[in-house]
């Protein structure tokens, strides 16, 4: 493994039950919900258009669903994932119980699911996270669950 930073934490640090409340927190802004719906071709009126927006249920444009996600899970890399996963496996679970707005505040929590060593790689381990995302309300806005091949600490650690 080559020399990086490193925050996030080691399989061995990561144990079933495990809860981080993450440090890091972020408003949206319409720039942000704009430019993520344009880079990722996503026409969707009820992001990018205020008066499809102010008809809708919601009565106003709602946060990308995609960005979401993304923010949600780039808000716990900090004190996780940070110099210590190898890759995201994949995602059995992504709900979004409430739209965000921009303007919306949000933060992260996450809780590990479940822990157990890589059966075909004996320096990795595989750990099941649950993300949720808040509002600056407390209201959660996203839940995802995802499973991680991270590395195990290395004798040099």
């Amino acid at each position: 493994m080559s020399a990086r930073p490193v925050s996030g934490r080691w399989f061995e640090d990561l144990h079933e039950g495990l809860t981080v409340r993450h440090a890091v927190t972020r408003t949206i802004t319409e720039a942000d919900n704009t430019t993520f719906s344009v880079m990722t071709m996503n026409p969707q009126p009820l992001h990018l258009d205020a008066e499809f927006g102010a008809a809708s249920e919601f009565g106003e444009r709602i946060v990308n669903s995609l960005y979401t996600l993304g923010l949600l899970i780039g808000l716990t890399v900090y004190e996780l994932t940070l110099g210590t996963t190898i890759a995201n496996l994949g995602f059995t679970r992504v709900e979004f119980p409430r739209p965000v707005l921009h303007g919306d505040t949000i933060h992260a929590e996450t809780t590990v699911v479940s822990v157990r060593a890589s059966a075909s790689r004996p320096a990795a381990g595989v750990v099941e996270f649950e993300h949720r995302a808040y509002n600056q309300r407390e209201e959660v806005v996203a839940v995802c669950v995802r499973a991680a091949l991270m590395h195990r600490r290395p004798a040099d650690a």
